[in-house]
């Protein structure tokens, strides 16, 4: 993983980090971080925490993907709606049957084209083609798995066999309510493309695990966060 350089800047690494990990970490907007951060005697602006979440954000999440195993050989795929600048658009979300979210995308349409981007993307950066890929019954997945060979590992059913895909749009959900709505394409790309992987790593189903067990994964994630926001010095 590549350090960060977080030289010109008046505050330390640590507290940039902090609000950083505040923001992409639990549902609060820019202002509930700077309010955190003033309860902590740090006097910072929220102009000051959306700069330093789109500066480092997408680094610290691009750090996360590179040290990320293998993917699960089964995925799962799914869209959702969302209205930006008064706009209906889709958010094309890729998981594995772990829950961990693959890749996200925001586009216009939802149709062949726009399917086929999101699975050439999905191939290309996982290196594999899975053993088996989970949609909903619309009809642009089979198209697009079709022209690319792959039409024998499509598994179309019905909404609840693709809950997994389903129940990771509701993160983005919350997201969406708290930031009163995205403001630009650009923007809700940016920003999905770093809270799934931020979000990922911390994510403890707490119902399927003891204490001990949670407390550990836990341990493991803030590890995993502090190597991939690691300073350059």
């Amino acid at each position: 993983m590549k350090p960060i350089s977080f030289k010109r800047h008046r505050f330390p690494p640590d507290v940039i980090r902090y609000a950083v990990w505040l923001y992409f970490r639990f549902t609060l907007s820019l202002r509930d971080v700077e309010d955190l951060l003033a309860q902590r005697g740090i006097d910072v602006s929220y102009e000051t925490v959306r700069c330093w979440a789109d500066k480092f954000g997408p680094v610290i999440a691009s750090n996360i993907r590179k040290k990320r195993g293998r993917a699960d050989c089964v995925w799962h795929l799914d869209e959702m709606v969302v209205k930006i600048g008064g706009q209906r658009m889709f958010m094309w979300r890729a998981v594995d049957k772990e829950g961990e979210v693959l890749d996200v995308l925001v586009q216009k349409r939802r149709n062949k084209r726009a399917a086929l981007k999101l699975v050439r993307k999905l191939l290309k950066n996982q290196g594999f083609v899975p053993e088996a890929i989970v949609t909903d019954g619309l009809a642009s997945y089979r198209a697009a798995l079709r022209e690319l060979g792959a039409l024998a590992r499509h598994q179309p059913g019905r909404l609840q066999e693709n809950n997994r895909a389903e129940n990771s749009h509701l993160p983005v959900r919350r997201r969406e309510r708290k930031m009163q709505r995205f403001k630009s394409q650009g923007q809700a790309q940016r920003f999905v493309s770093t809270h799934s992987a931020i979000y990922t790593t911390f994510a403890i189903q707490r119902h399927l695990t003891s204490r001990k067990t949670m407390r550990t994964f836990r341990d493991r994630a803030m590890a995993e966060w502090q190597a991939a926001s690691a300073s350059s010095g």
